[in-house]
């Protein structure tokens, strides 16, 4: 066998991934999570993008109607005990979740890929330093971790996105390695190997492709992980500060208020659980997508 019939035959093993033959979002459509988690997505994305437009009043402004207003026709979701509007903050808090979300999930996932791809890639010591270092990490719980990182940092919601993504490292680190060992022993990465392939080719060509569908799975899942963990750090005051309308923030300055404006707890709850519910569907369907074990059942 020539190293050319080889190389094409690893290719051809490698493009039996969905996302190589162009169907990946044909196979999440067709499925329910998927299109449900998409769906959901796509109208946080939207509230997002269009909350300057959408929005009736200024989020951060007092007095924009009665304080502890119920719902009404001019106020939506209510106001607040400084009379913001609620509605309002509920749409600019969108922004804030899809920023913790990106930024938490890429400082863990790019240094976890990093981390988890060289230790597999290498072995011998440095593999056993590496992974060591990781399970030492891993015996933490990722709020020790992420409160440890705060007391360092200091508190807010940039420290807070930063922490997070810091606390999250090991779990993508492992899951890293854990693809990598397997890649490693299939027949089309030996057979690059034996045809004399450099380790750019294989890192590049070879491994990452390989990796990053199972990074896209848990990442997507590992998105609603760190808009809770946010919220979480928020509510107890160490994440988003006033006034920002962080929706784990407005949990926490309401529930003094529960039994008078229940209004101002119930809303942000419910956007926090949609949100979550919908990345996680969205990661379950396209887990679905990316396996072609499961769209042939």
């Amino acid at each position: 066998m020539t190293a050319e019939t080889t190389e094409t035959d690893a290719n051809d093993t490698r493009a039996e991934t969905p996302v190589r033959r162009g169907v990946f979002f044909r196979a999440l459509l067709s499925s329910p999570s998927g299109a449900i988690g998409l769906a959901v997505v796509g109208l946080l994305v939207f509230a997002a993008a269009t909350a300057p437009w959408l929005a009736p009043f200024d989020p951060l402004k007092m007095a924009a109607g009665p304080r502890l207003q119920p719902p009404s026709m001019a106020h939506w979701m209510g106001t607040d005990d400084f009379g913001r509007d609620v509605f309002s903050r509920i749409l600019y808090g969108a922004q804030l979740t899809l920023q913790i979300g990106v930024i938490a999930v890429g400082i863990s996932l790019t240094s976890g890929l990093l981390l988890g791809l060289v230790a597999g890639y290498a072995s011998g010591w440095t593999e056993r330093i590496l992974m060591r270092l990781v399970d030492v990490l891993f015996s933490f719980t990722e709020i020790v971790i992420a409160l440890a990182c705060l007391a360092i940092f200091g508190v807010g919601l940039t420290n807070a996105m930063i922490a997070i993504g810091i606390a999250s490292i090991p779990f993508y680190a492992r899951v890293t390695h854990s693809v990598v060992l397997v890649e490693k022993n299939k027949p089309y990465f030996e057979s690059a190997v034996s045809a004399g392939a450099g380790h750019g080719r294989l890192i590049f060509l070879h491994l990452i492709p390989n990796v990053v569908p199972t990074l896209i799975v848990v990442g997507t899942l590992g998105i609603s992980t760190a808009v809770l963990a946010a919220a979480g750090l928020s509510f107890l005051g160490l994440g988003a500060q006033p006034p920002q309308p962080e929706w784990g923030f407005m949990l926490s300055a309401s529930r003094d208020l529960i039994n008078r404006a229940p209004w101002m707890m119930i809303f942000p709850g419910v956007a926090i659980a949609v949100t979550v519910l919908g990345f996680n569907l969205l990661g379950d369907g396209a887990r679905e997508a990316l396996d072609p074990r499961q769209r042939a059942r």
